[in-house]
């Protein structure tokens, strides 16, 4: 895979159209619904607590078969997700592919409505919540993938960032229409009670129209690919030699993308830990109550929204790595601070001083990345940025666990995912910066 470069030869840059980044963001906007409902605020803390409940003397934990039916699914995507991303960019089928994985997505999701809070609905559950990782993973390789489709050179930072914040505003729309309509009164709306765990399984039909409804116009505004490599375009399983051949033309060409690769999966570990630890110490550490914790959810989107926003129109003046080494030297501090932090109060200001350079960090990965990869591969490189991520998932909790279990305090574990976070921003500073223009299609 040639990664080179050319001048441009048109004097004229070509522009942006802005309705079809805004339907692409609106993606994201729906997708929030799935991240904030049924992964982390709603569903996964309904399964574990309510419908494990009643679970047999002796019998592993609910989080526990949780988090091994999620193990599972994370192997699945790192083991075709590269695959996947590389068969749509060959035959001119990455929208088709969201689409697919998209509905997919929604069709799980809306299959939680049936999850009673029964211990013998948690397989079904965990299959569905495993099923959905793996379809919302791959749905997110296509959607990465079209960034370079709706944006140019000159706009791909600010592109990145909007489409990063139309999440987080989604995200913030969702959790608190849950919250208010559905999870806080006794009787929600509709007359949906807790019977059954109905106010709960209610909300995962909310969550899958929510994103059916604002994937549409993507599908729309936004045209297929045409196929790029016809010698890539073989069997399935004769995909992975392909993908082998393309991964030796990219280490031997193009080794700072493979340093890169490795170096986010460190650190995008790291800021995923930043939210799944995050409620967790609120109410162990700093004393929130559960719905001053939905209430803190609410505002670090916000602060997040703001801070990818922001810092989408400053990378296009000065590049992505920078905002990155800035963002995860932003996150180290006040992870430091918050380690030695007392109350609520210091929590809230430094808690949310860490989402305001989440946000950041992330929209300018994937720009770094988008501005890697050559014209017509973004979805084979943006399969293996899952891939890598999944395949060091396990180290900020896993370091946060060691740090929490040594000094018997959760607090502690903060020293493990501000670890992780140094790592990976030490690790990022031997890459080379992407190229301003695009790789051209080899």
């Amino acid at each position: 895979m040639d990664t080179s470069t050319e001048p441009s030869t048109d004097p004229t840059p070509p522009r942006t159209k802005r309705g079809r980044v805004l339907a692409w963001a609106l993606w994201d906007w729906g997708a929030s619904a799935y991240s904030t409902i049924v992964v982390t605020f709603v569903i996964a803390p309904y399964l574990t607590e309510d419908v494990a409940a009643q679970a047999p003397t002796g019998s592993l934990s609910g989080a526990t078969w949780l988090s091994i039916a999620l193990a599972a699914a994370g192997l699945l995507i790192a083991l075709l997700a590269p695959v996947i991303g590389q068969r749509a960019d060959a035959g001119g089928r990455r929208k088709l592919n969201l689409a697919l994985w998209s509905g997919l997505t929604v069709i799980s999701a809306a299959g939680l409505f049936f999850v009673r809070d029964e211990y013998s609905y948690l397989w079904l559950g965990l299959i569905l919540m495993a099923a959905g990782s793996v379809f919302s993973e791959f749905a997110g390789v296509s959607y990465n993938a079209m960034l370079r489709q709706v944006s140019t050179p000159a706009t791909i930072g600010k592109v990145s960032g909007f489409g990063w914040a139309a999440g987080y505003v989604g995200g913030i729309g969702v959790l608190l229409g849950a919250y208010l309509l559905f999870i806080q009164p006794e009787v929600g709306l509709f007359g949906v009670t807790a019977d059954g765990g109905l106010k709960f399984r209610v909300l995962a039909v909310v969550a899958a129209v929510w994103f059916a409804v604002w994937s549409i116009p993507v599908l729309i505004a936004v045209p297929e690919i045409p196929p790029t490599d016809r010698a890539a375009r073989v069997g399935f399983f004769a995909s992975y030699g392909v993908l082998i051949k393309q991964l030796r033309g990219l280490y031997a060409g193009a080794r700072h993308t493979v340093w890169f690769l490795l170096a986010s999966a460190i650190f995008r570990d790291g800021l995923a830990a930043v939210f799944a630890f995050g409620a967790v110490l609120a109410r162990s550490v700093y004393g929130l109550s559960a719905g001053e914790v939905i209430i803190f959810g609410v505002a670090a989107n916000v602060v997040a929204a703001a801070g990818a926003f922001a810092a989408g129109f400053i990378e296009d003046r000065v590049g992505p790595k920078l905002i990155i080494l800035v963002s995860l030297g932003g996150l180290i501090v006040a992870a430091v601070v918050l380690l030695f932090a007392q109350g609520s109060t210091m929590f809230w200001i430094f808690g949310l001083a860490l989402c305001l350079w989440v946000g950041p960090a992330q929209s300018s990965s994937r720009t770094f990345l988008a501005r890697l990869s050559p014209a017509g591969h973004e979805g084979q490189l943006f399969g293996l940025y899952a891939t890598t991520g999944r395949a060091v998932s396990f180290l900020a909790p896993s370091l946060f666990g060691l740090f929490a279990g040594i000094f018997a305090s959760d607090r502690m574990g903060i020293i493990g995912i501000a670890l992780v976070l140094l790592v990976g921003a030490i690790a990022l500073l031997g890459v080379r910066p992407p190229p301003r223009e695009a790789p051209v299609t080899p």
